[in-house]
């Protein structure tokens, strides 16, 4: 599989949805376990690592929901629009924050990478920031008898 398959999202027909509903739901028994698959109708069997397993019933349960679903792994290089894309904001607003140094980046050329463990990790503090925001409003509705 070239890396570029890598981004490329598949999207579940139908078909798809049903079958990765049905292996999901058997797989998750396995899910904290090494697990032996026998492939097809041969007798080639093949041993998936736990987190492999772990990784598959997570694919499977999102296509099961109709969801496209990509595989990027952690040490890969993004471009900006991908990045915008994976974290919800304009490639533009994205360009501020790397420039802002909110976010890393390098250039390779004249043209930024991100790196996704980078731009996980903006969106994991973002989510925190929002929590905590909203955990003081809670308090100070409670604080101020707001009835809530």
């Amino acid at each position: 599989m070239s890396s570029a398959a890598l981004y490329e999202p598949v999207v579940p027909s139908t078909d798809d949805a049903r079958i990765a509903k049905r292996s999901s739901e058997i797989l998750s028994r396995y899910i904290a376990h090494r697990l032996s698959v026998r492939v097809g109708n041969t007798n080639d069997e093949i041993e998936l690592p736990e987190g492999a397993v772990r990784l598959l019933v997570d694919i499977l349960v999102n296509m099961a929901e109709g969801n496209a679903v990509t595989l990027i792994p952690v040490h890969a290089e993004l471009t900006t629009q991908q990045a915008a894309e994976l974290i919800g904001v304009s490639r533009p607003f994205l360009i501020r924050l790397l420039e802002q140094g909110v976010i890393p980046y390098h250039k390779v050329g004249t043209h930024r990478r991100v790196y996704f463990e980078d731009v996980q990790a903006y969106k994991k503090r973002i989510l925190q920031e929002r929590e905590s925001a909203l955990d003081k409003l809670a308090e100070d509705a409670q604080s101020l008898g707001m009835g809530y």
